[in-house]
């Protein structure tokens, strides 16, 4: 009779994926030779290895479960084929440690389950620590571009990713759509992350990636944005410029701004409206402030009365 993977790893034939995972990993590392000192453990930690190797493999499970050790090794008759195909026949590689670090992770992570000074960290089922047990995906980073009215009022975004999930057996995965939902708030600045935990692609053996969003602000036509305060540059003829004239803003919240110029405006003149920026992000309902920069358009040409008003005027 052949050897018995199921009686190996301590199971009944009816077991589980997740039976035969947990099997594998407790019994693993209570028998690993840095940890197992006893006879015979080296040889038990092999025959640990072959038996996941093998059930842990969907198609070689199934093969074993219909023919056994005999006919996984020896090759069985291809369905389908003519009375010369065979499959080929199964050899384990002998490498306990590789079956062992393909599970876990990382290239030394047995070390892991111990601490410094030498003594076992006690890991409970479903949570196993250390750096080289279960490795986490690099976070996905995705842009997040948003208009000054988004950062503005605040909205809600509903975004639709795809990503791979492992159906219940826990081999096989299909690909699904998910709705993740962003509550903008008033005041978010540009570079500002949100981060979905754990929402990129499922895999044995593997930590989901957290997918992260970045704040991207998009162009805007009127204004432009500097930490908390924006900037306009309103266009005034040379005129206005000297004697004086009221500026029209129209805000981000659709209010029309008549703002008084009384002073003479220079090139790097700077007229502060206080309380018309954006909001703040940890209080919203303050404000900072927009500035007004000028573009002065001088005239293309003069008469000859003109100039001497001019003259009369400024070089008296």
């Amino acid at each position: 009779m052949g050897q018995d993977y199921y009686a190996v790893l301590g199971l009944g034939r009816g077991a589980s994926t997740a039976d035969i995972q947990r099997a594998y990993r407790l019994q693993a590392l209570r028998s690993h030779p840095l940890k197992c000192r006893e006879p015979g453990a080296q040889e038990r930690f092999r025959q640990l290895a072959e038996a996941y190797d093998v059930l842990g493999d969907p198609v070689k499970k199934g093969v074993y479960d219909r023919f056994g050790e005999e006919g996984l090794k020896g090759g069985v008759p291809l369905e389908g084929g003519d009375d010369d195909s065979w499959t080929g026949g199964y050899v384990f590689h002998n490498n306990p440690d590789k079956v062992f670090r393909e599970f876990f992770g990382g290239d030394n992570p047995f070390a892991e389950f111990f601490a410094e000074d030498g003594s076992e960290v006690v890991v409970p089922y479903g949570g196993l620590r250390g750096r080289g047990v279960l490795k986490q995906d690099p976070p996905i980073v995705r842009d997040l571009h948003l208009s000054l009215e988004d950062l503005f009022h605040g909205c809600t975004k509903k975004i639709k990713i795809s990503r791979r999930v492992m159906n219940e057996d826990g081999q096989t995965s299909t690909i699904r759509d998910k709705i993740l939902t962003i509550d903008v708030r008033p005041g978010w600045r540009q570079g500002t992350r949100i981060t979905f935990e754990k929402e990129g692609d499922q895999g044995p053996n593997v930590i989901p990636a957290d997918i992260t969003f970045v704040v991207r602000e998009k162009p805007h036509l009127r204004f432009k944005r500097a930490d908390d305060n924006l900037s306009y540059v309103a266009t005034i003829p040379l005129g206005k410029a000297l004697v004086g004239c009221t500026v029209e803003v129209r805000t981000l919240d659709g209010r029309l701004l008549n703002v008084p110029i009384n002073e003479i405006v220079h090139p790097k003149y700077c007229k502060v409206v206080p309380g018309e920026g954006m909001p703040l992000p940890q209080e919203p309902r303050r404000r900072g402030d927009l500035l007004i920069s000028f573009n002065i358009c001088f005239p293309r040409q003069l008469t000859p009365e003109k100039k001497m008003l001019l003259k009369s005027a400024l070089l008296s």
